[in-house]
């Protein structure tokens, strides 16, 4: 068949589908179809496997070793064993080589692990059994082995292996129940219908006889959006077309639910469903100071490369005279004079290079994979984050982006699982004025045992109790609850019927409806059930009414209301309608509209979940207008959505007012207090949800996202159909601007709390405009727009959103302009995509499955430990490697620098200052361990206080303690130490006799004497730094210089055997024997030490920051325990950070 037909035949069965892409054809059981109705073409499918891992065994080496090679670190370090090993250098290859196959070797075991890990997962998934129709049997296959056409058979409870077109249940209707939860983060029940002409075959025999062809899109990522059509052969007649849609989808990652089996036919599997599609491949992630470190990296790299064409030019220039090159004691052979000139300047500056590289040691990156290794276990074993209920506390994926905990700007969060505990509880009804809050005042008497509750208003009389009863009626019949009768049901919430034994559990694809319904029942209305198209109820006096239910409008997102239209016993028909506030109140002509408003609002304000219920008694001529309108638009296949709006907004009119609800999504436990503490922390939350809008709303309002005079700016489908993209964007982009400008103007007088500020709500379809391709160039800055909009907004909420698109949302962050720190949370599948693209992903242990913690780079059993997460391990992991990275640079400026001075008095023979074991020790173990331990375990304000004063968090922000300024401090302060330390023991060389004998110290006494200045004063500047002293911290940075006088002493006063000279024997003693030498090595130290103390004195008293003020006010003990006590912040007014 031609494509095009194909396309023209979908879009008219299918109405409002636009944007159709090449089509697919699946023959349902692999049957081909009946000759002379169309050509069989059998077409290849990928098969079932799913893959998550990275790496294969065959290509784990060279793929792994090319990544780690990538790294600029690495590869220079690699190049630097490479001409050791060629050339003739002044060290040993060892020196580079050892600590370079170190690194290599332990980072490929852990990400080897790593992806072990996720082979072993794959595994289990793909060879999971599945069953699959086979000439009339089932028959068991692994789920890797499924293809496309297979008819496979899917029972209560278990997880559709890949994407089905739904052909039977074992209900009669048709339908199935299933929860997505691991899809879109929605743990409510949906209901899906099977094809209308073959939900009749129930049994295996039967649905094998099933002789049809599916024509479908090809695989694309929506979950809420599919196009098909299924021919169906039946005998010699014509072959009937149904239309398909996403109602007729089972999702891979799916659960059946209240449906003993289900019968479907696979139409996309592997990595081609809309599961796999929403994933995203786990790439590298390389933190903010990582990259600080490889640009620091690369200044000094230029430095290196300075230095060595410094030294090889005036070795050159030096030699130009005869005598200098060829002096009496060191004569050339004649090979030496005939090799070739451009060869000796390459080998001279290869070996300078060797000499001066370590200026950038390989230990540096071994301590801070230690660092970082090591770190990571604080957070596991931090008691505060341990999950009672689960018996598990926070878990560590990756330990390469400790640091970026301190760094998040934004916070992206699902809401679902996340933000909430998906546990809708009603809390109160008003009927015509009155409450009604279940187990406390019903009929307006206050019940036994309830005191202290405050009276509304009086016990209903006459009118009132007709509506009271009324109320009740509606809210058991208006809406799509099914009762399943079992005493046990996963994730559900269950009722006791007072009339029998068994429980009823009621499933919906709504929370709300779930809680409405079990209000009413223990309001003394309970719903029994529907059979047969009838809905029973039990009334308080134990009757049971039962209504024929005659339509159902359904809800959308754009009406915001439902009803139905029902026929009692005695043939009166009803319309009951309930909705939200704004879109019920503009169709009531009757009823207590101001008090129920009031009590609406005041709900609302207190962040819970509100609905109105109305109602109108029709005539039979109504009901026959209605039902005729109705049908009309059903049967449309062109705009079928909009005739039916169209026809509910007929319908819908002139309705009494009964009362309203009041529902209650139970936040988890502090996640208000949690994202307040973000916000003072200067971080952007933003709330990511598949969800519907009103729902998601209210969960900001109730979590503080947004607050009362937050002001909310739409940016939905509902809004776009009413004016063009364009226009709301600028729109909204105006009011947000003047409100910025007048923030800022009121700011200055101290009234800015007074102004209100913004929420923005956008939903998935509106996004998908903003990220579509412009076409021309006119359309390419909603994007832009989009972004101006959202950075004046103190809150965004993004509902109805794909998986994907969640992931795009946070991708499009990153590369806005400012290139803020990213961090994704959530708990379900649904929200891997996003934790992989941002920074920073975090998974919680939730009851949506582990596929989030287990892609997340860390995981937490709630989402209130995300505040100690960022706000202290974040804050302090930040803090000790930033100090560790700027040291590490620091110590070997002041290692490298007297080398390269050397060379002016040693004729640039490539001759080395130091020791060749002092050389190798010096990053290894004379200077190590301190600033590992530093890196540690340092606290500069304590842990209480760091989540006690969350502004403290802005003192770090946008990597502040790595930038270009603090670094250049950094280099020249090491400059001027290795200046002072060179210079300082040449001068007390230069004609002095330093022993009492009278004898003069040689080269080596002399470099001896520069490194053990040099020691001392590294390891003093990093105590002077060090804030939070235990024995530990004593231990190491005393044990470490005690270890290099004793490592010296005996390095130099033994003979060792396996030395073929031992050059610096006795040079050790000879130079503690000295006197001059010791006041040097005290002089020297003091006078480099110097400049840093006065700097930093001379700061916190001009210009402290916020971090030193707490420092300060912390010894105070009297004056801090006093606001402690008292609750009251240590900072007062406006946080400022300063730039010292």
């Amino acid at each position: 068949m031609d494509c095009s037909a194909i396309r023209n035949f979908i879009r008219r069965y299918c109405a409002g589908e636009e944007n159709w892409v090449d089509s697919r054809s699946v023959y349902v059981g692999h049957r081909e179809p009946p000759p002379g109705t169309e050509a069989y073409i059998p077409q290849r499918y990928p098969d079932n496997t799913i893959v998550s891992s990275k790496y294969t065994f065959w290509n784990f080496i060279p793929k792994n070793l090319f990544e780690q090679f990538r790294r600029i670190a690495n590869f220079y370090f690699l190049i630097i064993f490479l001409v050791q090993l060629i050339i003739d250098t002044p060290t040993s290859p060892v020196t580079s080589g050892l600590p370079l196959f170190f690194v290599i070797t332990v980072t490929a075991i852990k990400q080897g692990y790593e992806d072990w890990l996720r082979h072993k997962a794959d595994n289990a998934v793909n060879q999971c059994p599945v069953h699959v129709v086979q000439h009339g049997k089932l028959v068991q296959k692994q789920s890797q082995k499924l293809r496309v056409g297979d008819i496979v058979m899917v029972k209560e409870d278990e997880t559709f292996p890949c994407d089905l077109i739904f052909l039977s249940s074992s209900r009669e209707d048709g339908t199935c129940f299933v929860t997505t939860a691991s899809l879109d983060g929605e743990s409510s029940h949906k209901t899906y219908y099977a094809v209308q002409d073959t939900k009749a075959f129930r049994s295996e025999e039967e649905i094998d006889t099933v002789h049809a062809t599916i024509e479908c899109e090809q695989p694309q990522p929506d979950l809420y959006k599919f196009v098909g059509r299924i021919n169906i052969y039946q005998r010699r007649d014509e072959p009937v077309a149904r239309s398909l849609g996403s109602e007729n989808l089972l999702l891979r990652g799916a659960t059946v639910k209240n449906t003993q089996r289900v019968f479907g036919v696979a139409i996309y599997t592997g990595m081609e469903t809309k599961m796999a599609l929403n994933y995203q491949a786990k790439s590298q992630k390389r933190s903010a100071v990582e990259k600080s470190m490889n640009a620091f990296l690369i200044v000094y790299l230029c430095i290196l490369i300075s230095k060595a064409l410094i030294n090889t030019s005036l070795k050159y220039l030096w030699q130009s005279e005869p005598f200098r090159d060829e002096p009496w004691y060191n004569k050339k052979t004649d090979a030496e004079r005939q090799r070739n000139v451009f060869l000796r300047v390459l080998t001279d500056f290869l070996a300078f290079m060797v000499l001066f590289n370590y200026i950038i040691p390989v230990s540096m990156y071994v301590t801070v994979e230690m660092q970082k290794f090591l770190g990571s276990y604080f957070i596991t074993w931090d008691e505060d984050m341990f999950d009672e209920d689960l018996g598990e506390g926070a878990l560590v994926n990756t330990s390469d982006l400790n640091e970026e905990l301190g760094q998040v700007e934004y916070v992206f969060t699902d809401k679902t699982g996340t933000l909430t505990e998906n546990n809708m509880e009603f809390i109160e009804c008003c009927i015509d004025g009155h409450l009604y809050v279940p187990n406390i005042i019903c009929n307006g008497q206050i019940l036994p045992g309830c005191t202290g509750i405050d009276m509304i208003d009086s016990s209903p009389g006459g009118l009132g109790r007709e509506r009271e009863e009324l109320f009740f009626r509606a809210v058991c019949l208006c809406h799509t609850v099914q009762v399943k009768d079992d005493d046990v049901m996963d994730g559900m919430k269950k009722g006791r019927r007072h009339s029998a034994k068994s429980s009823s559990v009621y499933i919906s694809s709504s929370p709300d409806e779930v809680a409405l319904v079990e209000g009413m029942k223990r309001l003394g209305y309970e719903y029994l059930r529907m059979k047969d198209n009838f809905m029973e109820i039990e009334t308080r006096e134990s009757k049971v009414e039962r209504y024929e239910q005659l339509e159902v409008l359904s809800f959308d997102s754009v009406r915001r209301r439902m009803s139905v239209i029902v026929r009692s016993s005695t043939g009166d028909i009803y319309l009951f309608c309930k909705g939200a506030d704004s879109s019920i109140f503009p169709r009531v002509t009757e009823g207590k509209v101001q008090q129920i408003q009031a009590r609406v609002e005041l709900n609302a304000v207190e962040g819970l979940r509100t609905l109105c219920v109305a109602y109108k008694k029709m005539s039979h001529e109504e009901y026959d207008r209605a039902a005729t309108i109705l049908q009309s638009a059903k049967l449309a296949l062109q705009d079928r959505d909009k005739k039916l709006a169209e026809a509910y907004d007929q319908i819908e009119t002139n309705l009494v007012l009964l009362g309203a609800t009041a529902v209650e999504d139970s936040l988890q436990e502090k996640a208000a207090d949690t994202i307040e503490a973000l916000h003072k922390g200067g971080m952007k939350v933003w709330v990511l949800t598949g969800d519907k809008m009103e729902t998601a709303s209210a969960t900001c309002f109730a979590c503080k996202l947004f607050r009362r005079n937050t002001q909310l700016l739409e940016l939905t489908t509902k809004r776009i159909e009413e004016q063009n993209l364009h226009d709301v964007l600028f729109d909204l982009r105006k009011t947000v601007l003047r409100h910025s400008g007048s923030l800022t103007r009121e700011s200055i007088s101290g009234l800015s709390n007074e102004l209100p500020d913004f929420g923005l709500i956008i939903d998935g379809a509106t996004l998908s405009l903003l990220l579509k391709p412009a076409e021309d160039g006119s359309l390419g800055n909603y994007k832009e727009l989009f972004l101006e909009i959202c950075r004046n907004c103190s809150a965004v909420l993004c509902c109805r959103m794909a998986p994907l698109q969640k992931a795009q949302i946070v991708k499009m962050i990153k590369a806005s302009k400012e290139h803020p720190i990213t961090l994704a949370i959530g708990d379900g599948a649904n929200d891997v995509s996003m934790i992989l693209e941002a920074h920073v992903g975090i998974g919680l242990m939730g009851k949506e499955g582990r596929q989030a913690a287990r892609n997340s780079d860390y995981a937490v059993p709630k989402f209130k430990h995300l505040k100690k997460m960022l706000l202290v391990h974040g804050h302090l992991y930040y803090i000790r490697i930033s100090e560790l990275v700027q040291y590490f640079f620091y110590k070997n400026v002041c290692f490298i620098l007297p080398q390269f001075l050397y060379q002016f008095y040693c004729g640039f023979s490539q001759q080395p200052l130091y020791d060749a074991a002092y050389l190798t020790l010096y990053n290894i173990s004379f200077t190590s361990l301190p600033i590992l331990l530093y890196s540690l375990m340092e606290q500069h304000v304590s842990m209480e206080m760091l989540k006690r004063e969350p502004s403290l968090y802005r003192d770090i922000a946008k990597n502040a303690l790595l930038r270009w300024r603090l670094f250049i401090y950094w280099t020249l302060l090491g400059a001027f130490d290795a200046v002072v330390f060179f210079y300082g023991a040449y001068f007390l060389f230069d004609n002095t006799s330093l022993t009492s004998n009278g004898q003069m110290f040689g080269n080596w006494t002399f470099g001896t004497l520069v490194f053990t200045v040099l020691v001392f004063t590294v390891t003093l500047k990093l105590a002077l730094d060090t804030r939070y002293w235990t024995w530990v911290n004593h231990f190491v940075i005393w044990g470490s210089l005690l270890f290099y006088v004793v490592f010296s002493l005996l390095w130099g006063g033994i003979i060792w055997p396996f030395l073929n000279y031992q050059r610096m024997y006795f040079v050790f003693m000879q130079l503690l024997s000295s006197g001059p030498a010791w006041l040097a090595i005290i002089l020297i130290v003091i006078i480099c030490l110097l400049p840093d103390v006065v700097k930093k004195v001379m700061c916190r008293q001009l210009w402290p920051t916020a971090a030193e003020k707490v420092q300060k006010l912390m010894t105070d003990k009297s004056s801090v325990s006093t606001v402690l006590s008292n609750g009251e912040p240590l900072l007062d007014g406006p946080h400022s950070t300063s730039d010292a």
